[in-house]
């Protein structure tokens, strides 16, 4: 008789890692077997202008991870616009803060409401448009703030930190039209209130992108 517990209890056990084993080894087959779509499927698929129909060229457009109809771009003569809709329809989204060029618009990972711009496209050109320095929103467009490089001009990329949003780097090509000390690469690390210039070649060579 003094077996049976013992008996009773190595059962009860296997039968409570059995269910364990088996969703281990669902999870396995589906990590390994990803959902593939075959290739026929895209060659239907086409591009089609989707507006709006103002506010010039772009060179900052962004999209926003989980949300397929949620887009922001940045205009050279025309600020920053947002649609929710897949471009159905666009907002002005700086109108009343800032305007003019735009050359990068990035949006946070850790947080989609936070939001920084980059104003002066790096399209050189004729009729090259400059900006006025770095703006940020924290509340995905409704209100802005002035986060520094104002004497930047043209500023085409902006990348944040994964995790932290007040971690910022800004690729600044400075005034396109003579040497310039306002070039280069710079960080901020408390979300734009002060930056530091991390990367400067000489007056003539400004930066343009950052990986």
């Amino acid at each position: 008789m003094k077996r049976f517990p013992l008996l009773l209890g190595i059962v009860l056990l296997v039968f409570t890692l059995i269910p364990d084993s088996l969703n281990a080894q669902r999870r396995k087959k589906t990590t390994a077997n990803p959902v593939q779509y075959p290739e026929a499927l895209y060659s239907s698929m086409e591009y089609r202008l989707v507006g709006p129909f103002r506010g010039g060229r772009s060179v900052a457009v962004t999209g926003v991870p989980g949300e397929p109809n949620l887009f922001y771009f940045g205009a050279t003569g025309g600020g920053v616009w947002k649609t929710t809709d897949g471009g159905r329809s666009w907002e002005n989204i700086s109108d009343g803060y800032f305007g003019g060029s735009i050359g990068a618009v990035e949006v946070a990972q850790s947080d989609p409401n936070v939001i920084y711009v980059g104003g002066g496209e790096k399209t050189l050109r004729g009729n090259v448009s400059s900006g006025y320095g770095v703006w940020k929103t924290v509340d995905a467009g409704k209100t802005w703030k002035s986060a520094g490089l104002k004497k930047s001009r043209h500023v085409p990329r902006i990348r944040l930190h994964p995790d932290n949003p007040d971690i910022v780097y800004a690729a600044v090509l400075g005034n396109i039209y003579k040497p310039t000390p306002d070039r280069g690469i710079y960080k901020s690390t408390d979300g734009g209130k002060s930056w530091k210039k991390t990367l400067f070649v000489n007056e003539q060579a400004g930066a343009v992108d950052l990986v």
